[in-house]
């Protein structure tokens, strides 16, 4: 799967069809199913083992929407620099989605049921075309503190949308690659300007507490804006250029999980959401860090597997969601689901530069000193 880039991952996501694993790894459906499905055969779609997916590619109705569906998903990521919280976002829509059309999880379902099922998956799916199509729906999607506070305020969301734009303006010209580590890039500023604002674990608080934010968001905004338009249009003058941190904090430590995510491809897989800081050590030369890092999973992987020893540090019990040395018992197929948090505490090693930054030398995730799985979003 590491072949795969994150475009695709996303747009297989928000689709609502999963990456297919190999066929012999999937259960049967009954043969009544197969056969009231048009394309099964045409589109190889045994490879699917949960019944939207399948229903999506061997409906004939369903198959055609989703090629429309694929437009204004891709429309949507070509006006947005975070790709990461419309993954979110779509995840708990396909959830949302398939309860109210009446599949749940492995359930099975008759013959019967199809016909009225496929009916309220059309719905639905037309439904999210005309909302993604709608601009104001970038806003409206949200579920960041910051990101409602930025919305609630017309002026916030007019620089928000600058931003946005001049940012993906830069990412158009960088060859694939670089453009990820951009986007990455990008994705760690918010991380920055949230915690310089104070908006870190705010989740349950009333924007109206939250109003000494909101000049500090128009400040950080304004000094991006004015920094990506002193580049006059290169990508290379704002991307790629802090190796060092100014200092060791939740900052550097975020820049650290950067630099061995991006040693180990992982950003097909997880992306960085927080970064809690915990306790700290610092000397004139040498800084420990210690801190709680949040993780997202953004395409599906097994609990057990080189993506998550090298992404996350650590193996995964699937059923008690903590942090396991040892790896699975033989023959298990565990993997995290889209959107699906994970939680890792570790200590991370600085040292100061002749420069006066701070290097970090902690070049892997693993070990951790715990972990903890959580369902999401």
């Amino acid at each position: 799967m590491r072949g795969l880039g994150l475009g695709l991952a996303a747009v297989a996501i928000q689709i609502g069809l999963a990456l297919p694993a190999c066929a012999e790894d999937q259960p049967s459906f009954d043969r009544s199913i197969r056969d009231a499905l048009p394309l099964f055969e045409t589109n190889h779609c045994g490879v699917f083992s949960d019944v939207a997916e399948l229903l999506f590619c061997g409906e004939p109705a369903l198959n055609a929407v989703v090629e429309k569906l694929h437009g204004a998903i891709q429309a949507r990521l070509n006006r947005i620099p975070n790709r990461r919280l419309a993954i979110e976002e779509n995840a708990e829509w396909i959830k949302d989605r398939n309860s109210s059309c009446g599949i749940f999880g492995s359930q099975k379902i008759s013959k019967e049921e199809l016909k009225p099922i496929e009916a309220c998956l059309l719905k639905e799916t037309e439904e999210r075309i005309a909302i993604l199509e709608d601009p104001n729906f970038d806003c409206l999607a949200t579920n960041t503190t910051a990101g409602m506070l930025i919305c609630s305020d017309p002026a916030l969301a007019i620089a928000k949308t600058e931003l946005n734009s001049l940012e993906v303006g830069l990412l158009a010209k960088l060859k694939p690659d670089d453009a990820k580590a951009a986007l990455a890039e990008y994705e760690r500023w918010s991380r920055e300007r949230d915690r310089k604002c104070g908006l870190v674990d705010k989740d349950n608080v009333p924007l109206d507490e939250l109003s000494a934010s909101e000049a500090c968001l128009a400040d950080y905004m304004k000094g991006k804006t004015e920094e990506i338009v002193a580049a006059k249009g290169d990508p290379k003058k704002i991307f790629g250029r802090h190796q060092f941190s100014p200092l060791p904090d939740a900052d550097a430590v975020d820049l650290c999980v950067a630099q061995i995510h991006s040693a180990n491809a992982c950003d097909d897989f997880v992306t960085v959401n927080r970064v809690f800081p915990i306790d700290d050590e610092v000397a004139e030369k040498e800084a420990l860090i210690t801190a709680e890092v949040e993780l997202i999973v953004l395409s599906p992987f097994a609990v057990c597997s080189s993506v998550a020893s090298s992404c996350t540090g650590t193996c995964w019990d699937a059923k008690s969601g903590k942090a396991k040395s040892s790896p699975p018992s033989p023959g298990t197929r565990d993997s995290f689901p889209v959107a699906h948090k994970l939680r890792v505490e570790k200590a991370f090693a600085f040292l100061k530069t002749d420069s006066g930054g701070w290097r970090c030398t902690t070049t892997a995730l693993q070990p951790v000193d715990f972990g903890v799985s959580q369902s999401g979003p």
